[in-house]
């Protein structure tokens, strides 16, 4: 299911995660019963592969890690947001298509 490409974060390690990442990534808010959040999962798997390197996919359990769900204003799962040199650049919400998150990361690289 996941490899080393994914990381799941909770709220003691995102920030020196987020502030130890060089390239771009990828945090993925979600829950298990979200329908929408298992769907997307294995697109963002594949995009983080497909890289080589270049993006990191990181996962936040929203039920686990209530704090960083509202820190972000995370209302709705699941929610991608794309961070680049520790800043948040962009986010999508909702299971979107394929192709407007490769845009937004090609756009972001």
């Amino acid at each position: 299911m996941s490899d080393a490409a994914t990381v799941h974060l909770n709220e003691q390690s995102f920030d020196e995660t987020l502030n130890r990442q060089h390239g771009l990534m990828m945090v993925d808010f979600w829950a298990e019963w979200c329908g929408p959040c298992r769907a997307i999962s294995p697109v963002l798997e594949e995009l983080a592969r497909e890289s080589g390197g270049k993006v990191t996919l990181a996962k936040v359990n929203v039920d686990e890690n209530p704090g960083l769900a509202a820190r972000y204003g995370i209302r709705s799962i699941p929610t991608v947001l794309f961070v680049k040199q520790g800043k948040v650049a962009d986010q999508v919400i909702g299971a979107v298509p394929r192709a407007k998150i490769k845009e937004k990361l090609d756009a972001l690289a």
